[in-house]
C-alpha cells in the first residue's frame, strides 16, 4: 500500500487510523477554513458541500506536495435547520450554541476525500442524527466551565467521547462519523482495491 498521509490536526483522527493498523503519517493542511466556510454559506452552499470542500482543500493541498502518496483530507460542520456551527470562541459562546442545540436533533456531516497525484480518488461524507436532551441554562453553565478545556476544540461544544454522552437521548448514525472520520468506509474502500487483506 502506498504511504497515507493525514491532511488533518486531529489528534482523534490519526489515533482511528493507527488503532485499525494504518502506519499514518500526519501533516496538517494550512487552510483558512473560517474564510472559506463562510464563502460557501454565503454562496449558498448546504452543510454537506461544505463539509466535503474543506475535506478536499486539505487533501489536495498536501497531495500536490506529495503525489505519490495516499493523502487523506477530512472535516466535520454540524448543522442545525441549515446553520453551520463552528469550534467556540469562549465559554459564553459555547453556552450559546449548547442552548441553540437544547432538545433539539441536529446533524454532523463528517467528510472524507481521498487524492492521490493531486487528484481526488474517492470521497465519503458520514452522517449523524443526534438527539440532544432539554437543558437548564444552570446546567449549560456547569457544564461547559467543567469541560471548557476539551471541548474548546469541538463543534458543537460537547465530546461524545467523555461527559457530553450524557447530553444526548438518541444518536443514529456511525460512532466513527461522529468522532469525526467514517472509518468502516473508508477501510472498505482500501480493501476494494487490494491495499488491505482480511
Amino acid at each position: 500500500m502506498h504511504s497515507l498521509i493525514l491532511a488533518s490536526a486531529s489528534e482523534i483522527r490519526a489515533q482511528l487510523l493507527r488503532n485499525a493498523g494504518l502506519q499514518t503519517d500526519v501533516r496538517p493542511a494550512r487552510i483558512d477554513e473560517d474564510m472559506i466556510r463562510l464563502s460557501l454559506e454565503a454562496e449558498g452552499a448546504s452543510p454537506r458541500d461544505v463539509a466535503d470542500a474543506l475535506a478536499e482543500m486539505k487533501a489536495q493541498k498536501i497531495s500536490l506536495k506529495n503525489p505519490a502518496d495516499l493523502v487523506i483530507g477530512a472535516d466535520q460542520v454540524l448543522a442545525l435547520k441549515g446553520k453551520i456551527f463552528s469550534k467556540p470562541i469562549d465559554k459564553p459562546q459555547a453556552c450559546e450554541q449548547l442552548k441553540a442545540l437544547s432538545g433539539q436533533i441536529h446533524r454532523l456531516l463528517s467528510a472524507v476525500v481521498v487524492y492521490q497525484d493531486g487528484k481526488p480518488l474517492w470521497r465519503h461524507i458520514g452522517e449523524v442524527r443526534l438527539h440532544m436532551h432539554p437543558l437548564s441554562e444552570p446546567f449549560i453553565a456547569e457544564y461547559v466551565d467543567r469541560n471548557w478545556d476539551s471541548i474548546r476544540w469541538s463543534v458543537g461544544g460537547y465530546k461524545l467521547e467523555e461527559e457530553g454522552v450524557r447530553l444526548f437521548s438518541k444518536i443514529e448514525g456511525d460512532y466513527f462519523s461522529v468522532l469525526g472520520l467514517p472509518l468502516t468506509e473508508f477501510l472498505n474502500w482500501l480493501r476494494a482495491r487490494g491495499d488491505l487483506t482480511t
